[in-house]
């Protein structure tokens, strides 16, 4: 008996030794490659990613910047501001022959005096500070700066996206007396970011002096402030410093390690920010370590997914039991509540005519004491599927109120379709031979209401309650929409 303990003590012992020399072997050249990759990344690919792209900036920017420059310092413009704007054509000639010139998606003028926004096919608009369109103007009035880069809408070119220099024009005694500018296309500029994107596997974008994400080069980075964004908003202080210097920097999203290269460029007054996802890049690696310990866990990994599939299984049951009528199989009451908050929070977003049917089985107390609660089970079973009969639509909701009582609320149905629905209910049922010992009809009573706009739940069953019990108490066998005027 006592060999057996010290047997699986040395087996235990060699397995240990064993399982330990792999391992070390196995960490040891992780640990290696993973370092390479990691130097590879912060001294090689960041930075010279960030370099072609600001050289390639640098050739797309530089050329724009001067050219507002010198429209800006233009003795042509400042006099023709200073002289009253009289002739339009003029300035509407000179804007045109820049554009053309130049080859920019477009130019333009801003006056301080008449607030007339120029460009080469003639006067736009006005500019207004009650329009948030034009919150760009009122802000380089204000700035210290001579001009600014910023990405807005285009309103002469259909709203496309377009780069804006906007530049400060100042008189002889440098008072401001206007903004303008050219304005480039941003497809250039994308469309790099694009490639080096698919090149490289990197992220790459642009954000402004407020962190906001104001290019891309893929519809899937958030274009929300990177002070907002998990992990990056730890190290966005150190972003946005406005050193053209490279700033090496690092964070964790999501048990992943991502290095950042980011520098400010002047030109646009962005940062340019380059993304690896090093933990991405080390997974072959990291595969190849796993691999001797996959084997090993795989039972375990099968034992756990046949007892996930199993509890999933029994919960599916669980909650088909918990939102089933089981005599009808259509919703219960509890299942109907929360089908119908999420229809109405639906309604919100997507407006539209929402109606109800409360129906009651007249006397069905009868149906029972006279043949018995299994021929009422039954009777209530044709009777739902008279109803699914009724409203086969996947978007309207059936359920089982309570007892003979059952409601249906039909999506995108009027009040006059709902009735008419209610009225061929009342007529199935009635003409419907149900599975009973002797002939005896069945007839209905049924409320009916639409939804009315910010009324609440309790006033919507209310209204509907009010309509079903006057077609019980008038009578029976009907179909009531309204209440008769007192």
């Amino acid at each position: 008996m006592k060999l057996i303990p010290k047997r699986l003590h040395l087996l235990l012992l060699v397995a240990t030794l064993l399982v330990l020399g792999f391992l070390t072997t196995s960490l040891a050249s992780y640990w290696v490659s993973r370092e390479e990759i990691h130097l590879g990344i912060v001294s090689n690919a960041l930075p010279l990613t960030g370099d072609n792209i600001y050289s390639e900036i640098q050739k797309d920017m530089l050329r724009p910047v001067f050219i507002s420059s010198q429209m800006a310092h233009d003795t042509f413009v400042r006099d023709w501001i200073l002289d009253g704007e009289r002739d339009v054509s003029q300035i509407v000639r000179y804007l045109k022959e820049v554009k053309t010139k130049n080859g920019t998606l477009t130019s333009f003028l801003v006056s301080e005096r008449s607030r007339h926004y120029y460009h080469a096919g003639g006067v736009l608009k006005d500019v207004s500070e009650q329009e948030p369109r034009d919150a760009w103007y009122f802000r380089v009035r204000q700035m210290s700066q001579l001009f600014e880069t910023n990405v807005d809408p285009d309103l002469a070119h259909r709203d496309k996206m377009t780069i804006f220099i906007n530049y400060r024009v100042l008189d002889y005694q440098d008072r401001f007396i206007g903004a303008i500018g050219v304005g480039i296309t941003l497809d250039t500029m994308s469309k790099l970011l694009q490639s080096y994107e698919r090149r490289f596997a990197r992220q790459i974008y642009f954000v402004n002096a407020k962190g906001e994400v104001v290019l891309t080069g893929q519809s899937k980075q958030s274009r929300g402030a990177i002070h907002s964004q998990p992990g990056l908003s730890e190290i966005a202080g150190q972003i946005i410093n406005r050193s053209t210097t490279p700033t090496q920097l690092s964070y964790r999203h999501q048990g992943q390690d991502i290095q950042v290269n980011s520098r400010y460029i002047p030109e646009l007054g962005w940062y340019l920010i380059v993304e690896q996802n090093e933990t991405e890049i080390l997974r072959p690696v990291q595969r190849v370590l796993l691999l001797n310990l996959v084997i090993s866990a795989l039972v375990t990994l099968m034992v756990i997914a046949l007892a996930l599939y199993s509890i999933n299984r029994n919960q599916r049951k669980l909650e088909r039991v918990a939102t089933t009528d089981a005599l009808t199989q259509l919703h219960n009451r509890q299942a109907f509540e929360v089908v119908l908050a999420h229809k109405l929070n639906e309604l919100a977003r997507r407006p539209r005519a929402i109606s109800g049917v409360f129906v009651d089985i007249d006397l069905f107390k009868q149906v029972n004491d006279e043949f018995g609660h299994a021929a009422g089970d039954k009777v209530l079973q044709e009777f739902a599927q008279l109803l699914r009969n009724a409203a086969p639509r996947a978007s309207d909701i059936l359920a089982r109120w309570g007892g003979e009582e059952f409601i249906l609320i039909l999506d995108d149905c009027d009040l006059l379709h709902a009735v008419d629905l209610a009225e061929r209910l009342r007529l199935s049922v009635a003409s419907h031979h149900f599975d009973l010992p002797t002939v005896r009809p069945i007839t209905i009573s049924v409320g009916v209401t639409q939804w009315q706009n910010g009324e609440s739940l309790a006033d919507f069953f209310q209204r509907i309650d009010s309509l079903l019990y006057f077609a019980k108490t008038h009578g029976r066998n009907q179909v009531v929409d309204r209440l008769p005027a007192v």
